[in-house]
């Protein structure tokens, strides 16, 4: 029984991995020429192309500040993500960072966001601290009088 188990989820695993390679082959941006790249960049907008080039920019900050592998500070990553939701091909725009890290930055930006947001925020009472103590006080006597 454990053997039929054992076979079943080795099999499943490898179709996963297949499945996997294929979808990871179909998605990566394709390699145009210089030629081509550049008559693609002369029909997008200056807007675009600012957005890329910054986002571009702020890849080559991160690299000239470090020696061997490159760190990244919560102001860069803030930064990278801002910039690639501008650029439509961010994908091919990057050569620092994963896109899959990319969007691992995302989530947890959006969900730092909204825990953030959701929050309860403790507010002052709207009474004075002198009226809740003579509150408290009307109270006890109250108590005090049908005991």
């Amino acid at each position: 029984m454990l053997r039929l188990f054992s076979s079943i989820k080795q099999r499943v695993s490898f179709c996963f991995h297949t499945l996997q390679e294929h979808v990871l082959r179909w998605i990566k941006p394709s390699t145009t020429s210089f030629v081509l790249g550049t008559f693609a960049d002369l029909t997008r907008s200056k807007a675009k192309l600012l957005a890329e080039n910054a986002l571009l920019r702020q890849q080559l900050i991160i690299l000239h500040r470090q020696v061997k592998r490159p760190t990244y500070r919560k102001t860069d990553r803030l930064l990278l993500v801002l910039l690639a939701r501008m650029v439509r091909t961010w994908k091919q725009a990057l050569f620092l960072v994963q896109p899959e890290t990319l969007l691992r930055w995302h989530r947890e930006l959006f969900r730092l966001y909204w825990k953030r947001k959701s929050k309860v925020h403790e507010r002052k009472p709207k009474l004075s601290s002198e009226t809740i103590s003579l509150i408290k006080e009307m109270a006890a006597k109250v108590l005090l009088q049908k005991i």
